[in-house]
C-alpha cells in the first residue's frame, strides 16, 4: 500500500494512520533526508527479525534508528557536553551518531561494544511519524544489502511491496546516504562518508 502524504506539511488524519500501522507491528518505508528508508518501531522484536531478513542483513550489523529531538537522544545515548554541542550544530541532518547506549535500547539494536547509531533527519514528515508513536523507529535505506538506495518510493513499492505494510510517499529523493560519525570518548571519528559534510571531523 502506497500513501502519499504532503512532505512540508503533513496531514495528521495521515500521519496517525502511520502510526497506527506501526503500532500494530508493521514494516514501512518512510522518506528521509538522504533517501527512503525501512523502519518499524524499535521494540517491535518480530519486525526487526522482518526487517534483518528483507534486507538480507548480517546479524551482527544492528540498525541505527531515528529520534525526534535532542532529548529523544539522550535517553538511549549517553551524550556528553562535547557530544550535545555537536548534536546542537548538526541536526536534524543528514548524519548517523554513535554512541555508549543507554540501558532502555533494546538488546537487538547493541554493537557488541554497546553502541547505538541515532538519526534526527532533516525531513517534516518522518518527524511527524517519530513525534506521534511517542518512541524512536528503526532507520535503514530501503534495499537490499548490497543494492543501491532507493530514491522513489514508486520504485520501493515495486521490489518490496510483498514485505511492507506500507510506503509512504513524501517525493522523489536522493540516493544518498548519512554521513557516520562516532561521538564515543568525545573524538569525532568518520565511520562512513555520505551526504553529510565530515570536515570538521578529527
Amino acid at each position: 500500500m502506497i500513501i502519499p502524504i504532503n512532505p512540508e506539511n503533513p496531514q495528521q488524519r495521515l500521519i496517525s494512520k502511520v502510526v497506527g500501522v506501526l503500532r500494530e507491528g508493521g514494516v514501512i518505508a518512510y522518506p528521509t533526508d538522504t533517501t527512503y528508508g525501512i523502519g518499524c518501531s524499535i521494540f517491535n522484536k518480530r519486525g526487526i527479525e522482518r526487517i534483518y531478513i528483507l534486507k538480507q542483513r548480517e546479524r551482527k550489523k544492528p540498525f541505527s534508528f531515528i529520534c525526534a529531538d535532542l532529548s529523544e537522544v539522550a535517553r538511549y545515548a549517553r551524550v556528553s557536553n562535547y557530544a550535545f554541542k555537536v548534536l546542537k550544530r548538526f541536526l536534524p541532518g543528514p548524519y548517523t551518531f554513535v554512541f555508549e547506549a543507554t540501558s532502555i535500547v533494546p538488546d537487538l539494536l547493541l554493537t557488541r561494544q554497546k553502541t547505538v547509531g541515532i538519526r534526527i533527519p532533516d525531513n517534516r514528515l518522518c518527524s511527524a511519524i517519530v513525534k506521534e508513536l511517542g518512541h524512536p523507529i528503526i532507520t535503514t535505506s530501503a534495499n537490499r544489502s548490497g543494492d543501491e538506495p532507493i530514491g522513489d518510493p514508486y520504485t520501493v513499492e515495486q521490489e518490496l511491496e510483498n514485505e511492507l505494510e506500507m510506503v509512504i510517499d513524501g517525493g522523489t529523493l536522493s540516493a544518498d546516504v548519512s554521513s557516520i560519525v562516532s561521538l564515543i570518548g568525545d573524538v569525532a571519528a568518520v565511520l562512513r562518508k555520505g551526504v553529510g559534510d565530515v570536515s570538521w571531523c578529527s
